[in-house]
C-alpha cells in the first residue's frame, strides 16, 4: 500500500469515528496531510494556502468551534501507535516541551521557566508522554500545564474555555493522570522513563511503587539517600566514595543511545541503595545508576531505577537511554509537524491542534517502522573492564 493511500486509510478512519458531517471528516483529513506537507510555517493560513483554500476558515473553525472529541483522538492515536509499534521492550517516557508566545491571553501562557532556552519565559509547558519500543516511538498522551496564576483566575478561564474539572496541578502530578490513563487503557509497557524533574518528584515515584510500575528516572546530585547506618546521604556522596576507591572494576563502559548532541558514551556504576522514606514495591529493589561521559568527566548523570530484584544492569542503562527518544519526539513535532505553530488561544483548541499533529507524528514513526528503517548503533569503544558487572558492588540498603 503506498504511503499517500495508507495515509488516507488511517485518517478516513479515525473522521469517520470523531464526525458525523462530510465536511469536518474532509478538513481532518487535509489538516493532518498538510501537517505532514512541505509548509514552512504551519499556521492556519498557511496550511489553508497549500490546501488550497481561499481562507483559513475551515481549519479555524475545526480547530475553535466544531464540536468533537480531542481525548477521543488521543485514544485513537494511541491505539494506532501500540498496534503498530507495541514490542516486549516498549518504555513510557515523560517529558515537557514549550511553546514561546508573545502574548499572555492565551491558554496557559505566562512567564516561566522554559527549557528551550533555560531560562524564564512567556511560554506554554507542555508534559508530554511516548511509547517507545525498538520498533519505533511516537507521542501518546499529553498535557497543557495551568500555572497558578491561571488556574485560580476564574475570569481568565472562562474566557479561555478552562473546563471546571480542571484544577492546578503539578507537571509531575500530570505524569501521574497520564500513567493512570494508560493504565486503564491498558497500554502495554515494561519501565516508565522520565528526565530529574520528574525523578525527584515523592508523588510521581510512590505513585510508581504502589503500582508496581518499574522505572529508571534521572535524579539530581542531593537525590536523599540512606547509608548502611541508616543515616541520610545524598547521591553524590555515594560518587565521591566509588570514586575514593579509584577501582576501575567498578565501571563498565557502555551507550545509552542517542541523544541530541550524538552517540552518548558512559562509563556506568551500579549501586543498590535504600531512600529515605519509600520503599520500594514487592519483588522489586532501587539501584542508583552512575553514567560518566567518556569524553567529558565533569559530565556525570544520576538515574535511579525501580526494577524486578535480578534484573541485568545492562537493561536498566539501555532504558535510561531511552529517554532521549521523546527528545527526537518533540524536535521532529515542532520542526516538521507544526506541533507548536498553532494560532489558538483556547483550550479546546490547543488539544485539537496538538493531539491532531500526535496522529501526524504517529503515522511517520509507523511508516518508518514498516520501511525498516532503524538506525543501527555504533559501536562503543571498549573500556578496559568492558564485560564486567559492577551490580551491587556496594550495599546501602
Amino acid at each position: 500500500m503506498s504511503w499517500d493511500t495508507e495515509l488516507t486509510a488511517v485518517t478516513s478512519r479515525i473522521a469517520d469515528r470523531l464526525f458525523k458531517r462530510p465536511e469536518p471528516k474532509a478538513t481532518f483529513g487535509d489538516l493532518v496531510r498538510r501537517l505532514l506537507a512541505d509548509v514552512p510555517r504551519k499556521n492556519s493560513w498557511q496550511l489553508a494556502d497549500h490546501v488550497g483554500h481561499p481562507t483559513a476558515n475551515p481549519i479555524e473553525w475545526l480547530l475553535a468551534r466544531a464540536k468533537w472529541d480531542a481525548d477521543a483522538l488521543r485514544d485513537d492515536v494511541r491505539a494506532y501507535v501500540v498496534e503498530h509499534l507495541v514490542s516486549t521492550d516498549g518504555v513510557l517516557i515523560a517529558d515537557d516541551t514549550q511553546a514561546i508566545k508573545k502574548d499572555d491571553r492565551s491558554v496557559g501562557v505566562a512567564r516561566q521557566y522554559c527549557g528551550l532556552t533555560g531560562q524564564v519565559e512567556n511560554c506554554q509547558v507542555m508534559p508530554m508522554l511516548t511509547y517507545a519500543s525498538a520498533v519505533g516511538h511516537a507521542f501518546i498522551n499529553r498535557r497543557l500545564y495551568l500555572p497558578e496564576n491561571w488556574a485560580d483566575d476564574e475570569e481568565r478561564r472562562k474566557v479561555a474555555g478552562v473546563p471546571e474539572r480542571v484544577t492546578f496541578a503539578t507537571k509531575p502530578q500530570q505524569v501521574i493522570d497520564m500513567l493512570e490513563e494508560e493504565r486503564r487503557a491498558g497500554t502495554p509497557f515494561r519501565y516508565l522513563a522520565a528526565d530529574s524533574g520528574y525523578g525527584r518528584d515523592l508523588g510521581l515515584r510512590a505513585y510508581c511503587h504502589t503500582h508496581q510500575i518499574a522505572y529508571v528516572m534521572a535524579v539530581p546530585v542531593g537525590l536523599p539517600l540512606l547509608d548502611v547506618r541508616g543515616s541520610g546521604e545524598r547521591a553524590g556522596h555515594v560518587l565521591d566514595r566509588l570514586l575514593a576507591h579509584a577501582d576501575p572494576g567498578l565501571w563498565e563502559r557502555r551507550s545509552c543511545g542517542e541523544g541530541s548532541k550524538g552517540r552518548r558514551a558512559y562509563d556506568w556504576a551500579a549501586v543498590a541503595v535504600a531512600l529515605a522514606g519509600q520503599v520500594p514495591s514487592g519483588g522489586h529493589a532501587h539501584t542508583l545508576l552512575i553514567g560518566r561521559s567518556v569524553s567529558d568527566s565533569v559530565d556525570v548523570e544520576f538515574f535511579l531505577s525501580h526494577a524486578l530484584t535480578g534484573t541485568p544492569i545492562t537493561e536498566l542503562i539501555t532504558v535510561a537511554g531511552l529517554r532521549w527518544k521523546i527528545e527526537g519526539n518533540n524536535e521532529t513535532g515542532k520542526d516538521l509537524l507544526g506541533l507548536t505553530d498553532y494560532q489558538v488561544r483556547k483550550w479546546d483548541g490547543w488539544h485539537r491542534h496538538v493531539t491532531t499533529a500526535m496522529l501526524a507524528l504517529a503515522f511517520l514513526a509507523v511508516s518508518r517502522a514498516d520501511l525498516g528503517d532503524q538506525t543501527t548503533p555504533e559501536p562503543v569503544p571498549p573500556a578496559a573492564d568492558q564485560g564486567k558487572d559492577p551490580r551491587h558492588r556496594e550495599s546501602l540498603s
